[in-house]
């Protein structure tokens, strides 16, 4: 073809990026790679390896070794030693050595973009120009707040030791983004790449060596899930942060649950991408582009569901077809190809077989005629239209090439279709009427929400899913505390068991001959009302001497859902302004204060004078404090290095389940259920099983103070039992279990299913009575989730 002939069909030629530099650095190491533990590369223990291939032509390009529980030992212990060292290092020189990092990432940026393509598929003009820059930018980022870190966060230290696993999709990213924030906060790290993909991770290992990090600080242990598994479970791992499937994420929660390992976990998505009739199309157009054949679709957050408002469908498929048909699928080291090679056959197969699901379900499919490399594994551009909402494509994450459309009428709709579904990572909106964009975004549930743009990334701006797409947030302040505690907690003393029922003694009072007994039953309190429990039966409560102090209802797994429908429809207080909130609260601070000697007197048979004045008088603050929070808690404006702001909002979690400490029956319930309402969460509460009367003062209180119905819900009985069916309950967003140590494992164990966010006290004693552990930030945080909305701006 002639030069003119080109410049008339604008046809790219080939423009392959020269692997030699990759191939030689891979022939220095022999195509052969062992495990990089304590500074050094050690051979694995078991002297097993597997091969590693590049997935544009299936040809090996090393031998990589395959961990074992003895290697993961071995690094665990490296890296336990490095521990006190590191911490202890000043900021400065820790943000020196991330900075270093940093640099060596641009020094070596071609070298590693192009491993990066080799090992993984996606194409090098990726590689290149996203992934490593972004890699920089997470250790520089970083590396400031390791220098700020003692001024920010001065009553937190590291957790320890961290288990690191991350996917294959981003490899050398991923890591980034888990060992930058790691380092800065003073840990040391264990990580163990994907099994596809481990080359980049080695590299950086180099980096680490050429930068003089102190041996033990950063160890990489390669193999398959056996060697991940072995990371999780060996019980001096302090935390472990994963990104990866779903599935695996449950079996990660399982298997961490009995133990008080810190847990973070970045999943799966099916991320919405919403056009309204009013968007630019041919920007929407180029945006899901970026959203859905980025990286081969392999990616998390991609937007794999496009909804579309129904007067707009058949104009906007019209142009995704012909912007489909200019795609380029070839080999991944052609600076000219749109998408690249899927990482491995398994991953091909699935994606062919969840197609040919959908297309069984009902589906169209559309694909392009475009030639594919007839050696390596590769899937066409696809777009699957008329798909059904409950379709296996579009609930299920394919991981793939592969567009699912459905159409909208209303807003209204749009919200209902996007939040139909397990997962909450991601979410795209395009609407030129940025009020219907915002008011969209605000409803949606997902992490991060990208308005007229999309896959835009950050090291500032925190990311990470609600609900089965994981908790946990990467990057910004909310990532730094992933890998932060308070400093009190980690040796707090742990509680006692939890203590069995009272024994009736002999001498318990009895009733005089002749005087009806006056029946002291405390009701349930469910939806404003006080309501008698679905069981009929009671359970007595006795003082600490044993004395018959009344009786409470015995709540069972009927009342538990009955709350949990009451506080899903308490909608006047999920959309009260902040303002309102706090002006209830004080009101129920005030009304406290009104009864105070009636609570004294009730809460004395229990826990005697002392400690029940100090509760009532310390409640009345604690109260005053979060009714202060209320309307401070406030998110922050981003500044990425793009023309676009990120609107960091602090959103309320949604319906939490509370099981308060028996220690400090009145302060411990306040203490808890007051931070979750500040922000608008609504709660199902179950009270100190040792004084569980307190809940007759409680919803006397609530009914005064205009608390709205639904809002708390209390419902009395074995906390065992009621634990159980509120972890399981699919409409219960999080578990917040203050108890002993049986408790908080049951918590996390029990809600493996729905993967909602626990928080316990790991079984160890909070001092309720001082404001330093018991009140503020770290309350709040828990109760909150950051989404982030990114917003361009400019022509």
């Amino acid at each position: 073809m002639s030069i003119a002939e080109k410049f008339l069909t604008m046809e790219y030629g080939p423009a392959p990026e020269d692997p030699k530099e990759a191939q030689a650095w891979l022939d220095r190491h022999g195509y052969r790679f062992g495990h990089f533990i304590n500074g050094s590369w050690q051979p694995p223990a078991a002297a097993e390896y597997f091969d590693t291939a590049d997935p544009s032509n299936g040809e090996k390009l090393a031998s990589i070794a395959q961990g074992s529980p003895a290697d993961i030992d071995a690094a665990v212990r490296a890296a336990r030693a490095a521990f006190p060292k590191w911490r202890a290092l000043s900021p400065h020189v820790r943000a020196r050595y991330l900075y270093a990092l940093a640099r060596l990432v641009q020094k070596h940026s071609r070298l590693l973009a192009v491993l990066e393509t080799m090992d993984n598929g996606k194409p090098i003009r990726e590689s290149r120009d996203i992934d490593i820059p972004l890699v920089a930018r997470h250790f520089y980022y970083h590396a400031g707040w390791a220098q700020l870190l003692k001024q920010e966060f001065p009553e937190y230290e590291p957790c320890g030791v961290v288990g690191q696993i991350i996917p294959w999709n981003f490899p050398l990213l991923m890591a980034a983004w888990k060992i930058a924030p790691a380092l800065a906060t003073g840990n040391t790290v264990v990580l163990k790449p994907a099994e596809f993909t481990p080359l980049t991770a080695l590299a950086f290992a180099e980096l680490c060596q050429e930068a003089g990090l102190p041996a033990g600080v950063v160890n990489i242990v390669t193999g398959d899930g056996s060697t991940g598994e072995a990371l999780v479970k060996h019980p001096d791992v302090d935390k472990i942060a994963f990104t990866g499937s779903t599935e695996v994420g449950r079996a990660i929660r399982s298997a961490t649950a009995a133990t008080p390992k810190r847990l973070s976990l970045e999943l799966g998505g099916k991320s919405p991408f919403i056009i309204f009739d009013d968007a630019d199309l041919d920007s929407a157009v180029e945006g899901l582009v970026d959203g859905i054949w980025f990286n081969q679709g392999q990616v998390c957050c991609a937007g794999s569901r496009l909804l579309m408002q129904e007067s707009i469908a058949e104009n906007l498929i019209a142009k995704i077809r012909e912007r489909m048909s200019t795609l380029r699928v070839g080999l991944p080291l052609d600076k000219a190809i749109d998408i690249g090679a899927i990482v491995a056959r398994v991953q091909l197969d699935r994606i062919q077989r969840m197609v040919g699901q959908g297309i069984a379900e009902g589906a169209t499919c559309w694909q392009p005629e475009i030639a594919l490399p007839p050696r390596g594994f590769y899937y066409p551009p696809t777009l699957l239209s008329n798909v059904h909402p409950t379709s296996i494509v579009a609930q299920q994450e394919i991981f793939g090439p592969v567009l699912a459309a459905m159409t909208f009428r209303t807003p209204r709709e749009a919200v209902e279709l996007a939040n139909n579904t397990v997962y909450g990572l991601a979410a795209c909106v395009w609407s030129e009427n940025i009020n219907v964009a915002l008011q969209v975004a605000a409803q949606l549930k997902a992490g991060v929400v990208w308005v007229n743009c999309t896959n835009l990334f950050d090291a500032s701006c925190g990311f990470g899913g609600y609900r089965e797409s994981g908790y946990g947030r990467e990057g910004g302040r909310e990532g730094l505390l992933e890998y932060l505690q308070p400093s009190w907690f980690k040796n707090a003393p742990k509680l006692p068991a939890a203590p069995q029922p009272y024994a009736v003694p002999q001498t318990a009072e009895k009733p005089q001959a002749g005087t009806p007994a006056i029946d002291r039953t405390v009701k349930l309190y469910i939806g404003g009302k006080q309501t008698r429990p679905d069981s009929g039966y009671s359970m007595e409560v006795r003082s600490p001497d044993g004395h018959l102090l009344g009786e409470a209802s015995l709540g069972n797994r009927k009342d538990i859902r009955n709350a949990v429908e009451a506080a899903r429809k308490a909608e006047a207080w999920v959309k009260a302004t902040a303002h309102n909130r706090a002006q209830v609260l004080y009101y129920c601070a005030e009304n406290l204060a009104q009864r105070r000697d009636e609570v004294v007197r009730g809460l004395t048979a229990v826990v005697g004078a002392k400690q029940a004045a100090a509760e009532l008088h310390l409640s009345i603050e604690r109260i005053f404090s979060y009714a202060a929070w209320a309307d401070k808690f406030d998110g922050a404006v981003h500044n990425p290095p793009f023309r676009n702001i990120a609107i960091a909002m602090n959103e309320s979690i949604g319906t939490l389940g509370i099981l308060c400490p028996s220690e400090a029956p009145l302060l411990g319930f306040f203490s808890l259920v007051l931070p979750a309402l500040a922000v608008g969460n609504t709660v199902i509460a179950i009270p100190s099983e040792a004084y569980p009367l307190i809940t007759a003062d409680l919803y006397q209180l609530f009914d005064t103070s205009d608390l709205p119905g639904g809002a708390v819900n209390i419902v009395t009985g074995y906390a065992a039992q009621l634990l159980k069916v509120l972890a399981e309950h699919d409409d219960v967003d999080a578990i917040w279990s203050f108890g002993d140590e049986a408790n908080a494992a049951a918590a996390k164990a029990l809600s493996v299913g729905n993967l909602k966010q626990v928080w316990t006290n790991e079984g160890r004693a909070i001092d309720w009575f001082d404001p330093k552990f018991a009140e503020g930030r770290w309350f709040l945080e828990h109760a909150t989730q950051v989404k982030n909305i990114w917003v361009p701006y400019g022509e």
